[in-house]
């Protein structure tokens, strides 16, 4: 029952993290165009340029859970490493409880005015010709601090199994 919670919640982190890392391609393609555009054609395009930006953004804040479910945030490991699992997931289950939670919870709270004050006045670009969508980029603040939290609830559930598993066979 537990893994069918955990893959539940990872599978969303999964698919969200999948479908941005195809914004990665896109960047580059996009970020060939303005070169290509302004070198060769002598031509610039606000929207393109800011098109970049709202890419990246949407692959660090959106794909920051994905990373997360796939233990490939930097860390310092050098004590984690030699420690068993239980006592890995011991170390996973307090730093999500304490720092992981906390902290997203905090930039989830201090972002709703930030957020919600673009969304009521539908915030575009402050330059000419830029996209008229800062409150939706503004709105991957919040998401990720979502997803964020629902994976690192899949990790505690997924910690408390490997805890209950270990004792359970010693």
């Amino acid at each position: 029952m537990l893994d069918l919670w955990i893959n539940r919640l990872e599978s969303i982190n999964h698919k969200t993290g999948t479908a941005v890392a195809w914004l990665t391609l896109l960047m580059v393609l996009v970020t060939f165009l303005v070169v290509v555009l302004r070198y060769v054609f002598d031509f610039g395009s606000i929207a393109l340029q800011e098109s970049i930006i709202y890419m990246h953004a949407c692959v660090f804040l959106l794909g920051a859970a994905y990373t997360l479910q796939k233990n490939a945030h930097v860390r310092v490991d050098i004590f984690y490493q030699k420690l068993s699992s239980a006592n890995q997931a011991w170390v996973e289950l307090f730093g999500t409880l304490f720092f992981l939670t906390p902290t997203m919870l905090f930039i989830f709270i201090i972002s709703w005015e930030y957020v919600s004050e673009s969304w009521a006045v539908t915030e575009g670009s402050r330059e000419a010709g830029g996209l008229p969508g800062v409150y939706l980029l503004k709105t991957t603040i919040l998401l990720m601090a979502v997803l964020m939290l629902l994976q690192g609830f899949a990790n505690v559930l997924r910690s408390i199994q490997t805890i209950k598993t270990k004792q359970v066979s010693v």
